[in-house]
């Protein structure tokens, strides 16, 4: 059995002195660690070799890490955790609700002359597209995606409810405003059915990253194209889903011509280009027969 210092990222305070087997595994040390500390439940704890080093794998036994008797271990308080599910089925029902709120009563928001006047057919369109689409994400979170984490910060949780409900309500108060003007249709219907591919394309990356994991696990594989000719995006870029995500707010812009549904295209476009660098790195760090040819997010340029 060997004795292993338990210590604070923060200050380096002593946390606890654990008696362990060289084989148990960090998540069994986490467990541990929650019985003296019952605050500091598993999905709060991150355990790490130094202060400001990388978290280190639950996986991981005591042994692979090199851990000798009286060696020592960092541990980071997350702080409160809530639930992935939980974050994205709140993200994905305010915008729903904010959009179909705007464009069911205008009069709230335009006066009592509003509901008399006529809405665009763009409008309807653009609705029904919104609607769908966190619709779909909705149903994905429930029955498509498995998530890698469990949790994540509380406090995260009212930043990303923030920047999709306040964007839902600037973009759903311009285009059902009394004095929107709409493109021509040819431009909309061609929106439209990119728009329509981007979503069925997203749906397609989805469903082939969850068949990649197998439940309960947290095994990484590379993705590869399947049958599926939506999934041969995978052939170009690490991470389509981003891809198709962003083309459909594109096509969703070029289909109402509003600046504020193009301002949320490109914040939505920033940050994804951000995560996919992240899991392009990821993946040609743990694979080394990782396709060279892919780029992260855009075919052939980032």
């Amino acid at each position: 059995m060997l004795q292993i210092g338990i210590l604070s990222t923060s200050g380096g305070k002593q946390l606890a002195t654990l008696t362990v087997d060289p084989n148990s595994t960090l998540k069994e040390l986490k467990t541990q660690i929650h019985r003296l500390k019952s605050h500091l439940y598993p999905d709060r704890q991150e355990f790490r070799q130094e202060p400001r080093g990388k978290g280190l794998d639950e996986s991981k036994t005591v042994a692979a890490l090199g851990l000798k008797d009286k060696s020592k271990l960092y541990l980071k308080d997350l702080g409160p955790q809530i639930a992935w599910k939980t974050v994205f089925l709140t993200e994905y029902a305010g915008p729903l609700f904010v959009y179909a709120w705007i464009y069911t009563r205008p009069w709230l928001f335009y006066g009592e002359d509003a509901a008399s006047q006529p809405m665009s057919q763009v409008s309807h369109i653009a609705a029904i597209c919104w609607v769908f689409h966190y619709s779909k994400r909705i149903l994905e979170t429930l029955f498509v995606h498995r998530f890698s984490h469990a949790t994540m910060p509380v406090r995260n949780l009212f930043r990303n409810c923030a920047y999709y409900w306040v964007f839902a309500a600037y973009v759903a108060y311009h285009v059902n405003h009394p004095l929107y003007t709409a493109p021509c249709q040819m431009q909309s219907y061609i929106a439209l059915g990119f728009w329509a591919v981007c979503e069925l394309g997203n749906f397609s990356i989805h469903w082939l990253l969850r068949n990649l994991r197998p439940p309960g696990s947290k095994e990484r594989r590379i993705p590869r194209p399947t049958k599926d000719p939506l999934t041969l995006l995978f052939n170009l870029v690490s991470c389509p889903n981003y891809t198709y995500e962003v083309g459909g707010w594109v096509a969703f812009t070029a289909m109402t011509q509003c600046i504020p549904a193009g301002l949320f295209a490109f914040a939505g476009f920033y940050q994804m280009v951000i995560w996919a660098i992240g899991k392009h790195r990821s993946y040609k760090k743990d694979f080394k027969d990782y396709p060279r040819g892919r780029k992260a997010i855009i075919p052939f340029v980032l």
